[in-house]
């Protein structure tokens, strides 16, 4: 009976050991995970933001079911913002979104891949990419989220990228109209009053309109 039994034993104390192993495996990871995160938070403070990125890339890497691995991916995509790697933030910012849409930081995320494009915004006369985006993703947190305290900051921005807009549409009409391309440079000086007339820029468009009606009105 007893050799009988014996094997039974053997086997349940495998059993029970193997368990106690695994919790006790999951408790060190944590502990590690943990150990990673404060290091990261601290260099991130410090404003050592490409040890922070190490760092958080390394818990995200090595222990992806953390819970301190949502932390991780937030931080990594601050720092490179810290850091002006505007692309890369926006990468990281896009990428946590898509895997956590209901997650409380949504708005500051939103936030930021807004201001990741209006940090880019360039003169009037240049490209306005950059401030198209940010606009797109300003008016997406006020729409999503109108009463966070992140889209009250979004309305203060969209004014900014609204008039470097409008400036940039009456400079390509200016340079049509010098250009001699009369029509074209009407349509852009009408645009500038349907879709931006609170910028400052208003009356000039209007007094160009009334220049290109009256150079068209002498072409026909």
């Amino acid at each position: 009976m007893k050799n009988r039994l014996f094997p039974l034993i053997l086997v349940l104390i495998i059993i029970l050991s193997t368990g106690s192993g695994c919790a006790l495996f999951q408790i060190k990871e944590e502990r590690y995970a943990q150990e990673l995160a404060s290091d990261g938070m601290e260099s991130y403070q410090e404003g050592k933001y490409k040890d922070a990125i190490e760092s958080f890339e390394k818990l995200k890497d090595w222990y992806p079911f953390s819970k301190y691995a949502i932390l991780a991916e937030l931080k990594i995509a601050d720092s490179h913002y810290k850091l002006k790697e505007y692309e890369e933030a926006v990468s990281a910012y896009e990428q946590f979104e898509n895997l956590h849409p209901l997650n409380d930081a949504i708005p500051h995320i939103i936030f930021q891949i807004g201001l990741c494009y209006f940090e880019q915004v360039d003169t009037p006369d240049r490209d306005q990419t950059t401030a198209r985006k940010a606009l797109e993703a300003f008016n997406r947190l006020i729409k999503q989220f109108p009463n966070n305290t992140y889209a009250a900051k979004a309305r203060e921005y969209t004014g900014i990228c609204y008039k470097s807009l409008g400036e940039s549409e009456l400079e390509i009409g200016v340079f049509y109209y010098k250009s001699k391309h009369y029509k074209a440079a009407l349509e852009r000086f009408k645009s500038v009053i349907i879709n931006y007339p609170d910028v400052g820029v208003h009356q000039k468009a209007l007094q160009y309109i009334a220049l290109c009606e009256t150079s068209l009105s002498k072409q026909k």
